[in-house]
């Protein structure tokens, strides 16, 4: 085995990095029950117990080790991280221990929890543990608890919100490498991308605690001195449900402006990736929130159906698909409760023969291969304008090809699993109908077997890029939520814009050109939120993400987010005598 760098991590965990050998670049935290915690004011014979159990517990990590790269190991007794209950010396996995679920400032199992799922780190194809979905008492529950801490928490000044949200902002910075990792395992994408996704979690609630303490109303003067001002006050409970492409990072996007408005919130992730948004409910009540502030509920459909028709719930922000979207909004309009809906897309990305060749390949990779293609903004429709269309493609082809698949964990790896085998399979059967229909499989599109023997359960495959293309593909139509770009060529700027703005969707749209007029006249022209000129899948914190058409309504991040989880109070002040008609 490989020399070892130890970091030690609040006194009760240890943080291993195996610094050498193939195993190279991987962490292993360890920790040690709260029996023995509890026990280190006993004197020096506690103190001796807990240097052995650390000992013992180096030894079963060199153990470990010594059979597989991915080694995990975190035992009860140590709070905001993912806790294991039994762990295999042939293949070094983890499975997790309930409770998943987050309510009155502790993880609780859930009252009324009669059926379980099984979650899957999609690298191996293995199961690491089973959770309890939650029913309907268990959401009342949550929501109860939430309205609780909704009376505290919205009678803090904007600057005391603040204070909480940075520093919530600080703890994720400092466990970043812990919370990355967690979701590396848990959801199947690059340690790399992973990374990104924490910093921009924290990012986000240290947005939104500078504009916290910002938040204020407007005065309008009146005839004959009277006047009247406005007043932004926050809504009440929101229910937050995630999905599982991003999983931290959207608890951070709906959570942290939620809270910095003066709302509570009851958060449901997706059953697929379950772990992290727990993790979030711990950061916050280690940085202040009043116990109960944000709830986690896990659960599928029926779950989610408990949240969205609860009468005490004040509004619904919900990221997925359009029929589930569809459905939320039918369920939140029986109580005229407002929602945001985050949908999918099937974006283009066009690409004038005046652009700069190197950078639109790039932005092309960007907008179809980040998260495996798991993200609802991808530029999917590729259009390339004829004159560059065998270049373009030529160099396209090359660059995709050199991607490397694999272990996520590994640091050189830049496409990791799919979510789930179903969802793996979901996604070829698109490429063989796209072949049906006439598109030729120019690279990838295959299942993908790493070499390494132990991901051989995974959910892999080759990153595709579909040639011969046309806009009536069934490819080219719908939402594929994979690694899959399809390539149209096109010959003029009214005949592309026409093309590209005809689907049901309209989240985002990309435009590649030096022509500084025509990028301004094109994405003005494009019926869609987000658009990105010479560029492509570039969405910091302070810009408002949202879609058009199908893909939703609503906005997440930017200062827009703080008029869709607050509502408007106009108060009247006359200053002389009544008028009236009577």
């Amino acid at each position: 085995m490989g020399r070892g760098t130890i970091f030690f991590m609040k006194k009760l965990t240890v943080l291993f990095y195996l610094c050498s050998g193939k195993e190279k670049g991987n962490y292993y935290r360890i920790s040690w029950p709260t029996a023995e915690k509890e026990n280190r004011e006993a004197g020096g014979e506690a103190e001796e117990q807990q240097q052995g159990s650390v000992n013992a517990l180096f030894l079963l990590a060199s153990c470990q080790m010594l059979h597989s790269p991915r080694f995990l190991l975190i035992l009860p007794g140590f709070p905001g991280l993912l806790r294991c209950a039994a762990m295999s010396t042939i293949t070094g996995t983890f499975q997790l221990q309930q409770p998943l679920n987050y309510r009155e400032g502790a993880r609780i199992e859930p009252v009324d929890g009669d059926h379980s799922e099984e979650t899957y780190e999609p690298a191996t194809g293995r199961v690491i543990g089973k959770f309890l979905f939650s029913g309907e008492k268990e959401v009342d529950l949550a929501v109860q608890n939430a309205q609780a801490a909704f009376k505290i928490w919205s009678q803090k000044s904007g600057m005391e919100r603040s204070t909480v949200l940075l520093e919530a902002a600080r703890i994720i910075r400092e466990r970043r490498e812990e919370i990355a990792t967690l979701e590396t395992i848990n959801n199947g994408k690059s340690i790399t991308e992973a990374r990104i996704d924490i910093d921009t979690s924290w990012q986000c609630l240290q947005y939104y605690a500078g504009l916290a303490g910002s938040l204020a109303g407007q005065h309008i003067q009146l005839p004959g001195g009277s006047f009247a001002y406005t007043r932004r006050e926050p809504l009440g409970v929101c229910v937050g449900i995630g999905a599982w492409n991003y999983p931290f990072q959207i608890a951070c996007w709906k959570s942290a402006p939620a809270l910095a408005c003066g709302n509570a919130m009851v958060f449901k992730p997706s059953p697929f990736t379950p772990v992290s948004a727990v993790m979030l409910a711990e950061i916050y009540h280690e940085a202040g929130v009043p116990k109960g502030l944000f709830n986690v509920v896990q659960g599928g459909v029926a779950t989610g159906q408990f949240l969205c028709q609860h009468p005490n719930v004040a509004k619904v922000s919900f990221t997925g698909s359009v029929p589930t979207g569809i459905k939320i909004m039918e369920m939140a309009a029986k109580g005229i409760k407002p929602v945001t809906l985050e949908l999918g897309g099937k974006s283009p990305l066009i690409i004038f023969s005046d652009c700069v060749l190197e950078n639109a390949v790039k932005g092309a990779l960007m907008a179809n291969f980040l998260t495996q293609g798991e993200v609802c903004c991808n530029g999917t429709r590729v259009f390339v304008q004829s004159e560059i269309l065998n270049s373009f493609t030529k160099e396209v082809m090359k660059q995709t090809q050199n991607i490397k698949i694999g272990d996520p964990l590994l640091e050189d790896t830049r496409m990791g699993a799919l979510i789930n085998h179903s969802h793996l399979e979901k996604v070829l059967s698109f490429v063989k109908q796209a072949k049906d229909q006439g598109a030729v499989v120019l690279c990838g599109g295959e299942a993908y077997v790493p070499d390494d023997p132990k991901l051989s359960g995974g959910f892999y495959m080759s990153p595709c890029v579909l040639g011969n293309c046309n806009d009536n593909m069934t490819c080219v139509q719908e939402e594929i939520f994979g690694p899959v770009m399809s390539i149209l060529p096109f010959d003029t700027e009214e005949e592309v814009l026409e093309r590209a703005n005809n689907t049901r969707f309209g989240l985002a749209g990309g435009v590649f050109t030096r022509d500084i007029q025509r990028a301004h006249r094109v994405v003005a022209g494009l019926q869609a939120g987000m658009c990105f000129i010479n560029n492509y899948n570039v969405s910091p914190v302070e810009l408002p993400f949202g879609g058009y058409k199908m893909s939703g309504f609503g906005r997440e991040n930017g200062e827009a987010a703080i008029e869709y989880y607050s509502q408007l109070k106009t108060v009247c002040v006359e200053m002389g005598n009544v008028e009236t008609l009577f």
